[in-house]
């Protein structure tokens, strides 16, 4: 599996828990179809900080939005979104990386022009 498509999974997790709040761990292998100590350390580390930090990004994407909120959001815009930040504070990647990663995601998962929205708020925050 690709870095691209292990990011893919973690989004998913990530969606997943917004949808039902599950344990983690066990979210992490149903979405990864393996054990969490054999998926990518990093990528367990994108996922446990965008679900422990939720309610911080939620605050820096709303200074963002301004006329619009992150709990109006759809839930894949804000899986996307939490994983992007979380990648931010894990401070791995280089900003145009996690920015073009995740308006790759948004292209392939959202509505026709979220991406551009996904792209405005990383691109601020």
């Amino acid at each position: 599996m690709n870095r691209h498509e292990e990011r893919e999974k973690a989004m998913i997790t990530v969606y997943e828990d917004l949808l039902a709040e599950r344990d983690l761990d066990e979210l992490i292998e149903d979405t990864y179809q393996m054990k969490v100590e054999d998926v990518d350390p990093y990528f367990v580390d994108v996922i446990r900080t965008a679900v422990k930090n939720k309610d911080r990004y939620a605050g820096y994407i709303n200074e963002v939005l301004k006329d619009w909120s992150f709990d109006r959001l759809g839930m894949i815009e804000k899986a996307i979104l939490l994983n992007g930040c979380a990648e931010f504070d894990l401070k791995q990647l280089s900003a145009a990386v996690i920015i073009d990663e995740s308006v790759e995601m948004a292209r392939k998962y959202c509505d026709k022009d979220a991406y551009k929205l996904i792209n405005r708020v990383l691109d601020v925050i």
